[in-house]
């Protein structure tokens, strides 16, 4: 698949000294893992030999048979790129290397820049850039292979360096040089001894480095059959994307470990594109000389479906901090709104209450708000306007919502304002078009600037992320306020932040109250309805949000192209949706995003609340009257 690269760490059990058995545990897995159509492969540090040698690994013994092993091995190879560690005679130095092989080739030697630590290695060998560059190992026959701590290896699409885990985790790791110079992957090579926490130390640097430098890390460390006379090897193998685990193996396993996953380097690129701090970072510290490029052949194309989790939910958060982040957001949200009522000594708010989700939303942070100020919450003026099409369930709510968080409500029936703007416009009552529909929103917001002017405040907006990205709101309608909350909450966000807000923040009947508001379905409701029920529903007219929801994210995020959101979507929501299903809302998408940018281009202000905003200014920036030719071309059919 375009624009990724399936990597793979492997951590095998060590025959400590017997580098022709290293050789055949790593032969066997290369197999297997050419089977899976693995790329780029991984394997720990010094791992043809084992980690733990001591004084042995100077013996020209084991430094002659791991090189000769070395030769073997590329041999074997293929298209895909394997990384091994071993020890490597330069002249009378001894360098503690990985080499990267690939069709029967050894391409390049990385050295070790920092030995010592626990291994003590600096006892046995030089530091990596001690050695001068060009330079052959006396046994070497297999032509010269560059050498140094400054290679860079193009892989098709991909570029990859290799560090190795001290050196990561050193003052000024080389892999903060090898990102800034253009490597999308850092294979990461360690042999570092467990000790009680020392786990989470590491997962946290490798998600920091990955997340500062925009990369994915291939981690693979020395595991079972190295010596235990002082430090036990827990064989971890991991991979980190820009901050989070894609895959990860067990530690403290006999038969090592393996974590196999596609790697989006399309993504990574233009996460940097977007990161001005990165762009802006220079490629060297001090007068490091500039990295060397290594041109390996393109491997095999990566073959679907992808091995990485794809979630079809990516703005929720469902992990075991989720409530931390729930919190977190809300926090953002409430602090922006009290800074602003602060800001224009403001005490008073007027909010329309529908009974849906975003009101109760806005309403829940405005309640927040209001008791951090230490302001009576009937300052906030919730008012309730029914219409043609507002229905008895939500029209409940609202009441119900209004009356347990204790603030100043009000109904004003808007049908008599609206019949008589009809009749001034000529417009036919009984034609349910968009005027019809739009002269309801814009009445309703009449009334709340209006009322906003009587009582010295401000209107607060309740529109939603999703709404913005799809246009789906009347300009100069609900699509205005003075100060909106919710402007970067999509809406499958906001289903598990007034859940959140009921259940952990409120309870009682405001929790009772939002259950049920969580269980309507969503409606602009401005057809009329039937008997008091909905006619009108927002999910029919432009599909599930979910879809909606996961193509702004990767879109906007990842600069996805719209085959690779069909291609995302697809393996997400493999069993919920079928491809006709998906094929039509992104359709649906592509079509709205690229032509609604005008009612984006003037919306209030409003906190950033996650990496995806929509404001024009700063959150994302687009010309009203592009063309959208070249996304519509490229949806199937």
């Amino acid at each position: 698949m375009k624009g990724y690269i399936r990597t793979a760490a492997v951590s095998l059990p060590v025959h400590l000294g017997d580098v022709n058995a290293n050789e055949t545990e790593i032969l066997i897995a290369m197999e297997n893992l050419r089977m899976e159509g693995v790329q780029l492969a991984v394997f720990p540090e010094l791992c043809l030999c084992g980690a733990t040698l001591g004084d042995l690994v100077r013996q020209p013994l084991v430094v002659e048979a791991c090189w000769a092993a070395l030769e073997r091995l590329a041999g074997k190879t293929g298209a895909m790129a394997v990384v091994v560690g071993l020890p490597v005679q330069m002249g009378h130095r001894l360098m503690n290397c990985a080499a990267v092989l690939q069709n029967g080739k050894i391409m390049g030697l990385v050295p070790k820049k920092h030995p010592g630590g626990a291994l003590d290695d600096d006892r046995h060998f030089a530091a990596g850039e001690s050695c001068m560059r060009p330079v052959m190992p006396p046994h070497a026959m297999n032509g010269l292979p560059p050498m140094g701590s400054d290679l860079l290896f193009e892989l098709g699409e991909s570029t990859f360096a290799v560090c190795f885990g001290s050196d990561a985790a050193s003052p000024m790791p080389t892999d903060a040089h090898a990102a800034l110079s253009g490597a999308e992957v850092i294979a990461c090579v360690d042999a570092v001894n467990a000790l009680a926490g020392s786990h989470e130390m590491r997962l946290a640097m490798l998600k920091g480095q990955s997340a500062r430098h925009h990369a994915a890390y291939v981690y693979a460390c020395a595991g079972f059959g190295e010596s235990t006379a002082d430090l036990v090897f827990d064989g971890w193998t991991g991979i980190v994307e820009n901050g989070k685990v894609l895959a990860q193996g067990q530690r403290f396993v006999m038969t090592g470990g393996k974590s196999v996953a596609d790697v989006d380097v399309e993504r990574l690129r233009f996460k940097r594109m977007q990161d001005s701090a990165f762009r802006q970072a220079k490629p060297a510290h001090g007068h490091r000389p500039p990295m060397m490029p290594v041109l390996l052949d393109p491997p095999a194309d990566t073959a679907l479906p992808l091995l990485r989790p794809i979630d079809p939910m990516p703005f929720l958060p469902q992990d075991k901090d989720a409530d931390a982040r729930l919190q977190e957001i809300i926090d953002i949200q409430t602090t922006a709104l009290m800074t602003r009522l602060k800001a224009i000594w403001c005490k008073d708010i007027v909010i329309g209450i529908s009974g849906g989700l975003d009101s109760t939303m806005a309403l829940l942070i405005a309640a927040r708000a209001f008791d951090g100020l230490n302001l009576p919450r009937t300052g906030i003026h919730s008012i309730t306007m029914p219409g043609m099409g507002t229905g008895k369930r939500t029209k409940s709510n609202a009441d119900r919502l209004m009356e347990s968080l204790q603030v100043h409500a009000m109904e004003i029936d808007i049908k008599p304002a609206v019949y008589q703007h009809f009749a001034d416009i000529g417009q036919d009552e009984n034609v349910h078009d968009i005027t019809y529909e739009n002269a309801q929103a814009r009445e309703r917001t009449q009334i709340l600037m209006d009322y906003a002017n009587k009582v010295n405040g401000i209107v607060l907006g309740t529109g939603d992320m999703s709404e913005a990205a799809l246009g789906f709101c009347t300009y100069n309608g609900d699509h205005m306020s003075m100060y909106n909350p919710n402007c970067t909450v999509p809406k499958t966000l906001m289903r598990g932040l007034v859940k959140y807000l009921g259940e952990k923040c409120f309870g009682g009947d405001v929790q009772k109250v939002c259950a049920d508001i969580l269980d309507t379905p969503v409606s602009p409701e401005l057809l009329p309805n039937i008997n008091g029920e909905l006619t009108q529903r927002t999910e029919d007219i432009l599909g599930d949000y979910a879809l909606h929801d996961f193509f702004l994210y990767h879109q906007q995020s990842g600069g996805a192209s719209p085959e690779k959101l069909r291609m995302l979507a697809v393996q997400a929501f493999d069993g919920v949706y079928g491809e006709e299903v998906i094929d039509k809302q992104l359709s649906t998408f592509i079509r709205k995003f690229y032509t609604q940018q005008f009612k984006r281009n003037c919306v209030p202000d409003g906190p950033q609340v996650g990496t995806v905003g929509l404001s024009p200014r700063g959150g994302w920036q687009m010309p009203s009257d592009m063309v959208s030719t070249l996304w519509k071309a490229r949806l199937k059919g």
